[in-house]
């Protein structure tokens, strides 16, 4: 794979998702980057979210909502998903890469990795539906 050639606009979205852990959308990530780059186009960063998940930069995730979220932490993890809020957040968890090898006992093909979200309702709306 060639090296793309350097992109301030690209540089600054990454940027931006290194400080999050709420796992953005597109969207969210356009509103906060237009304040370094007010110039900069809604097109422009989802085509830079693409070309750096397909570089492997970032991590796309579809939770199943609908919209992408995006991850700048592409080490093996896990994700919870609050069923109520929509939030996404990271589950501190041992490792069940282990699941791999299980699934491939019974399957003729290669299988070359996984994804796994967990969801139910996190801790902020568990607690406000135990005070209303």
């Amino acid at each position: 794979m060639t090296a793309r050639k350097y992109s301030r606009q690209r540089e600054l979205i990454k940027e931006f998702l290194m400080t999050r852990k709420d796992h953005p959308t597109a969207d969210v990530i356009y509103q906060n980057v237009r304040n370094e780059n007010p110039n900069i186009s809604l097109g422009t960063v989802y085509r830079n979210l693409t070309l750096l998940s397909e570089d492997g930069e970032i991590n796309r995730l579809n939770v199943g909502d609908g919209t992408d979220h995006f991850d700048a932490d592409t080490s093996p993890h896990y994700h919870f998903v609050c069923t109520e809020c929509g939030s996404v957040i990271d589950l501190e968890m041992d490792s069940i890469e282990s699941i791999t090898s299980t699934a491939a006992a019974n399957f003729d093909g290669r299988i070359e990795g996984h994804m796994t979200y967990f969801y139910g309702t996190c801790q902020h709306c568990t607690r406000f539906h135990e005070h209303s």
